[in-house]
């Protein structure tokens, strides 16, 4: 750009004899302003770019990353701000609110990083808004927009991740851990031991015909105290529930026809026949549990049950299967013949 000295250079040749003139253009260009500029006083540009526009909450990360159009001879600050719909420190978390491009550099970033959660959720934005100041200038969008793809399952649509579900195939309630209300429930019965040290069920060291034969129950339901309720089969009496019998919600009452019971049986509440034996009779027998005023709980029919397995016959899945089946006929039962006070697979309820 043509300085006022050089224009006066120019302007010496053809007003030399017209003084008058030449500080009248002197005082024009005062009264203007215009003065001689390099090429300093014109600010850095920066842009400002997502690795990625998307970010998996599985451990996801994403950079963010500034860059200048030349190198500078002081350090640069770029201010961060984030908002939308995900939350900051509860969804996400960033290295730092601010990009610091250094001296002789030309790139600085921070990193963004997703928060592992067990929630259902739709994709949620992060807006992240770029801060001018008076040290640089920003030559792309000054925000970025960057979407959080959760990585949980819902596999059976009823709001409870799969991670957390305990009936993942099974539309249930959130306040039941993803399964329905089915209230009290027989989920494993085992009436023929298999022979020998095998059939060993109650887990004392001693194979017996009828102290290792159980019933499995599971509460699916509010807590309830089974204290004076009874076990019947056609014939007698064979249990009466003892006092302080209290079965919580979604917890396990295994019942031993006797024997000493000392295996491994979970969180479950092991109690042993009162009157010395079940004598689940298979060629036809149905037990029947009374409340304490006689009125009819819960009936089970073994007859069905009748081909003499050597081994237990349970819920396929646990819980909600509306069957019986053989136990080890179950693919995730992996061959076992009985899991009392377990699942299926021998994993805890």
């Amino acid at each position: 750009m043509l300085n006022i000295e050089g224009f006066f250079f120019i302007l010496e040749k053809n007003l030399k004899k017209n003084r008058f003139m030449k500080n009248i253009i002197i005082l024009m260009f005062l009264l203007l302003g215009i003065q001689s500029c390099d090429t300093e006083d014109v600010l850095p540009g920066v842009s400002v770019e997502l690795e990625s526009e998307t970010i998996s909450e599985d451990n996801g990360l994403v950079v963010v990353t500034a860059t200048l159009n030349g190198s500078v001879s002081t350090d640069i600050t770029i201010p961060l701000q984030f908002s939308g719909i995900a939350d900051i420190n509860s969804d996400y978390s960033v290295s730092s609110n601010n990009i610091s491009i250094n001296s002789g550099s030309t790139t600085g970033s921070v990193t963004i990083s997703a928060i592992q959660d067990n929630e259902i959720e739709s994709p949620e934005e992060i807006l992240i808004d770029l801060i001018a100041n008076s040290d640089y200038l920003l030559s792309s969008n000054s925000q970025l927009v960057l979407t959080l793809l959760d990585d949980d399952t819902d596999t059976d649509g009823d709001g409870t991740p799969d991670s957390e579900d305990n009936c993942p195939l099974v539309t249930g309630v959130i306040e039941n851990n993803g399964c329905p209300w089915l209230g009290f429930i027989i989920n494993e019965v085992l009436y023929d031991p298999p022979a020998g040290i095998a059939g060993d069920a109650n887990g004392d060291g001693t194979r017996h015909p009828h102290e290792d034969g159980f019933i499995e129950f599971y509460n699916s339901g509010l807590e309830i105290d089974m204290s004076g309720y009874t076990v019947s089969d056609t014939s007698q009496l064979r249990h009466t529930f003892p006092s302080g019998s209290i079965i919580p919600s979604n917890r396990v009452l295994v019942l031993f026809g006797g024997g000493n019971p000392s295996g491994d049986f979970g969180t479950s509440i092991i109690q042993t026949a009162s009157e010395g034996t079940l004598n689940m009779n298979n060629a036809g027998d149905l037990m029947t549990i009374s409340d304490p005023s006689g009125n009819t709980f819960l009936t089970f029919d073994i007859e069905p049950l009748s081909n003499n397995p050597d081994e237990s016959y349970t819920r396929s899945p646990d819980i909600t299967g509306e069957t019986f089946e053989q136990h080890s006929s179950i693919a995730t039962a992996n061959g076992a013949l009985f899991t009392p006070g377990h699942k299926l697979d021998g994993t805890d309820f």
